[in-house]
């Protein structure tokens, strides 16, 4: 019998998995020194988040259960458990599972702040529907079960056989939504079979001589284990976090080392975000829970060295990480380009879970300030303001091209919005013995406990459009305890706390605080104003944060954004969208040398936002083409995370400062004008016109062949009609990366469409592999409706194309 915690205790400590530790004789363990302030004791009534967190209950989830039951993701675990006898099994990710999980961790949460009868009776029929799949060892992967062998290259031919299945990935997600569902509903039939998935675990990886020893592949199931130690005391499950952490970068048991899943070099070893920009979130969080409990110093170094080369030189100035499509992941220091910047929305919510827990370990509000960045910026861009359309990725600049989608046959995205929009509220607060942290800042009432006294704190403010902060402090009997609110490093002299960015300019940006009516200097401790003192009730505090629109410059070696400008507005970073400016571009706008910000609140665009609005100047061709005229036009930057919502165009976060920075739209060629396609069914960047600096330039879109090397491979253009052709060019790609390097091919050819069969043109130059350059081929003229490009990729190498010309 499984010795569970009430359902008010673990009700108490709820907040995406980080609650005070109790072992089974009710006493407390080592954990954060500070404690989160449940998302359940916390209500908004803001028109910020309020309103988000609405339409994520009402029609996120609802939308992400109706498109798991369309995948067949319902299905396969009615195959898996014999409910249904016939089919096959769906998808093509032996992940698929965990979408449910998600999906089922947010409904939990949703459910514990407005309770729905019918929502509960529906989680209990996933539930049955899960349990039913669940084999009578605990092992649950569908699958397997289901014996879809062609997904074999996934997961091998037995159980545990691939470090990568993603069955220990699916273990984890399993366990927090049943964890959620615990704490919410304090029904044990989810965590049941989470228990049973655990216990196989733990009998199959671990110290001992039978068991098989390496790190859990794509992490998650560290942090999943702590929060199932929290929930049920069994201290096992701590141990085998720990033992997954402590595996990584050993090679043990024929597993080869690799960044991709930070397997590199041993964990106390790394000083570097290397690898698969998720997987390395995850990771990070589960070694900050396992430090805090553990007390491990060794784990804790690691943890500060590698949080400072995040902020220094691989985030992005929205809170994003992980530069690179390629491997989902980061790229070399001050690698972050803005066209290709990758940023996955899973990504910013991994980089959220693990500053806030670097914030419960520290007591820093630099920690915070990331935190906040991510949230107001790279992750709520992930999802429209409809709540059913969703970025996999979040570039920082568009050709017009990136648009969001309702689903993704890999759906790890809208899932993760589902669970963690529903638990905002449980980030504005934390606690410590007889101190309060304000740490967000949002119209609200939250009820906190303290160590002696019970507070309550009515936030009163319209942030982050206004930086009026009211914070009304009720406690239950007068006594003395100290409030720390968060000064904003944004508010301060730096956007994050590094040399990464800075403001232009040296204005110090005037803010007062206000204690019942009177200015007041309070200390300023670890980014926090500290007021302590007796409390009576109704207390009130006044914060005053200016609000300038504030322009930033990146450091000069991150190369692609030298002679731009990024504008902020509070926590708020802007962009240029091609819906505000003449024929719908972005790119061929600059901004005067010394411009004059006016802001204005629009309620009737965008459900309502601060639009910043300038003066400036574009590049623009005449009508013959052949002519450039450069005019003075008005600007106007919208916020980051409300691009996109209302149609495809271009977008760019980093504004050009001259005109020499500015990208005069190119004239319309034939490639431009055609259909492209390709062997791999993608093809980014094949005929944008961004000319490439190098054959390494990965800065604007570019084409490869994801997974593929030594093989045949194609591109293809269709024309907009029959046309005759006679001579093409192509720039190949040459980039090193630990996901796959990329090479000139070992030879090419053209072949193009002509009754129904594909010819090779007649060529009369040879075809030329030659890297940092265009490769030109003539050939008999040809008429046409499409051309070809045939590729030998070189053995043990993929290929790409930067930019593909026709003639």
């Amino acid at each position: 019998m499984l010795k569970l915690k009430s359902l008010f205790i673990a009700r108490i400590f709820i907040l995406c998995g980080v609650f005070s530790c109790i072992n089974h004789e009710g006493n407390y363990t080592g954990d954060y020194h500070v404690k989160p302030v449940p998302f359940t004791s916390v209500h908004l009534a803001d028109s910020f988040w309020a309103p988000k967190i609405k339409i994520n209950r009402t029609v996120t989830i609802p939308s992400a259960f109706q498109k798991c039951k369309e995948t067949g993701r319902f299905d396969n675990f009615a195959l898996a458990g014999g409910i249904t006898e016939s089919g096959e099994h769906q998808g093509d990710f032996p992940f698929d599972d965990t979408d449910v999980y998600k999906v089922i961790e947010g409904a939990s949460y949703a459910l514990a702040v407005k309770y729905d009868p019918a929502l509960d009776f529906y989680l209990d029929s996933l539930i049955s529907l899960i349990s039913a799949a669940q084999e009578d060892d605990g092992y649950i992967y569908t699958c397997r079960t289901n014996q879809c062998n062609r997904l074999n290259r996934w997961m091998g031919n037995r159980r545990w056989e691939k470090l990568n299945s993603h069955e220990l990935y699916n273990f984890g997600h399993l366990i927090e939504a049943a964890v959620a569902h615990y704490q919410s509903t304090g029904k044990q039939s989810f965590l049941h079979v989470a228990v049973k998935a655990a216990d196989l675990t733990d009998q199959v990886f671990g110290p001992g001589e039978n068991q098989k020893h390496c790190p859990s592949g794509h992490p998650i199931i560290e942090m999943a284990l702590v929060k199932l130690f929290r929930v049920t005391g069994e201290k096992r499950y701590l141990k085998l976090a720990q033992f997954f952490i402590n595996e990584t970068g050993y090679g043990r048991d024929g597993h080869s080392l690799n960044p991709y899943s930070q397997d590199h070099k041993p964990v106390i070893e790394q000083d570097e975000a290397v690898g698969h920009a998720v997987r390395f979130g995850y990771l990070y969080s589960g070694i900050t829970d396992v430090a805090a409990i553990t007390g491990n110093k060794k784990y804790k170094q690691t943890l500060s060295r590698v949080w400072e080369n995040v902020v220094s030189k691989k985030i992005y100035i929205t809170g994003g990480i992980g530069s690179r499509a390629w491997g989902e992941g980061f790229g070399p220091d001050y690698e972050l380009p803005d066209f290709t910047s990758y940023c996955e929305t899973c990504a910013s919510i991994a980089n959220i879970f693990w500053n806030y827990r670097m914030f419960l370990l520290n007591g820093d509000a630099k920690y915070i300030d990331v935190m906040e960045r991510t949230l107001y910026n790279g992750l709520l861009s992930g999802v429209s303001l409809s709540g059913d359309r969703f970025f996999y990725d979040n570039p920082l600049a568009s050709d017009g091209t990136h648009q969001r989608e309702p689903w993704f046959g890999c759906a790890c995205c809208p899932g993760n919005i589902t669970r963690f929009m529903a638990s905002v509220p449980g980030y504005l607060y934390a606690s410590n013995d007889n101190t309060i942290f304000v740490n967000l800042f949002a119209q609200s009432k939250a009820e906190i406990l303290l160590a002696e006294n019970s507070v309550t704190l009515i936030q009163e403010t319209n942030y982050p459009w206004k930086g009026h902060i009211r914070i009304v402090v009720n406690p239950r009997e007068t006594s003395h305890f100290t409030l720390k609110i968060r000064i904003p490093g944004w508010s301060a002299d730096k956007p994050v706390p590094s040399d990464l960015y800075n403001y232009i300019g040296d204005e110090t940006l005037s803010r007062n605080i206000k204690l019942n009516g009177h200015l007041i200097n309070p200390p300023i401790s670890d980014g926090y104003a500290v007021i302590e003192q007796q409390w009576n009730k109704y207390d009130t505090v006044d914060m005053y944060l200016p609000l300038p629109v504030k322009r930033i410059q990146a450091n000069p070696r991150v190369q692609e954004d030298m002679n731009r400008v990024a504008l902020q507005r509070g926590p708020l970073v802007y962009c240029l969208e091609g819906n505000d400016h003449p024929g719908k571009m972005v790119h061929n706008l600059y901004l005067d040398k010394n411009p004059v910000f006016n802001t204005e609140f629009l309620t009737d665009s965008l459900n309502g936002v601060v639009v910043i609005k300038t003066k400036g100047s574009g590049l623009f061709r005449s009508s013959s083409g052949s002519k450039i005229k450069k005019k003075e036009i008005p600007i106007t930057a919208i916020p980051y995370y409300a691009w996109n919502n209302r149609g495809v165009n271009e977008m760019t976060v980093w504004i050009p400062v001259n005109e020499k920075t500015a990208r005069i739209q190119p004239e319309k060629t034939l490639a431009f004008l055609s259909k492209p396609s390709s062997s791999t069914s993608w093809t980014p960047g094949l005929n944008d016109q961004f000319e490439p600096d190098s054959s390494a330039d990965i800065s604007k879109p570019f084409f490869y062949w994801w997974l593929k090397k030594g093989t045949d491979e194609w591109v293809q253009y269709d024309f907009p009609k029959e046309t005759l052709v006679s001579s093409s060019k192509v720039y190949w790609l040459v980039k090193d990366h630990y996901d796959l390097s990329y090479r000139v091919p070992e030879s090419w050819e053209l072949f193009y469409y002509n009754e129904n069969k594909w010819i090779p043109v007649l060529n009369d130059t040879p075809f030329i592999t030659n890297k940092d350059q265009y490769n030109e081929v003539t050939f008999f003229p040809v008429k046409t409706r499409s051309l070809r490009l045939q590729a030998k990729l070189q053995n043990n190498y993929s290929g790409g194309i930067l930019e593909w010309i026709v003639e």
